[in-house]
């Protein structure tokens, strides 16, 4: 019976292939294999690697020294440990994170994730527990999804990881971020995340990894870290696709 249900995996796979083939997700070009993108596309995304802040996970031109930090992280420390990204946020990788965000690219998820993953391995070796940054109601009923929740269940699942998409709440109904300045953010989601009592025991005293798709200001990440904090956890890390090259944290 197993060997029937692999030969009707791969029959349908195949005829998967046939019918959708692969296609880089910036350029829409062939592909020979899913999970990846073009040569041409390639040097569009902007990965980090080490050196960077140790706090921020901001790039730096050259090495500093063993845990030195940013500027930023200096001139005002974020209420989490530690945050990690995969790549810079510009050129392909916010067309992936729109794509993802507003065109219901699901198909993304796992690409992205994977490279977060990596991004966050020393995170994800010391969390005891994978939270998203949830959307409201309101706005999870009108996009039908939550791209930071689909992020970190792939993430919580490849690692091994225990996850709560419901631990964390948001509780108020935020304007967009997109277009406001950063003590216009900072005020826009003051108070908006709550972990509801239910949910606490999943919080007390455990290191928390929550996962977002972007890093700016870090007024969204801020303001859940804190909500976690209130909640009992006993430390939160911070892991993102994609982070601003720059600015206040």
């Amino acid at each position: 019976m197993n060997f029937i249900r692999r030969g009707t995996m791969a029959i349908g796979g195949s005829i998967g292939r046939l019918l959708f083939p692969p296609v880089c997700p910036g350029c829409q070009a062939a592909l020979t294999g899913a999970g990846t993108v073009c040569p041409e596309c390639w040097p569009k995304l902007r990965f980090i690697e080490r050196p960077f802040c140790e706090v921020l996970g901001l790039p730096f031109a050259y090495d500093l020294g063993k845990g030195f930090l940013s500027a930023e992280a200096i001139a005002e420390p974020p209420p989490f440990a530690r945050l990690r990204a995969a790549v810079i946020y510009e050129d392909l990788a916010a067309r992936l994170v729109g794509a993802l965000k507003y065109s219901d690219r699901t198909d993304l998820v796992p690409l992205m994730a994977g490279w977060m993953q990596r991004a966050g391995a020393e995170l994800l070796a010391d969390a005891d527990i994978v939270v998203p940054v949830p959307l409201h109601s309101g706005r999870l009923w009108r996009r039908r999804f939550n791209q930071s929740a689909e992020l970190a269940r792939r993430i919580a699942r490849e690692a091994g990881t225990a996850y709560s998409a419901l631990a964390l709440r948001r509780v108020k109904p935020t304007r967009s971020q997109v277009g406001l300045g950063a003590s216009q953010r900072q005020e826009n989601v003051r108070g908006a995340f709550k972990v509801v009592d239910p949910r606490r025991p999943e919080i007390q005293g455990r290191r928390v990894l929550l996962v977002d798709d972007v890093y700016t200001t870090g007024a969204t990440t801020a303001s859940a870290t804190r909500a976690l904090k209130r909640a009992g956890a006993r430390d939160v890390d911070v892991l993102v696709f994609a982070r601003v090259a720059g600015g206040t944290a």
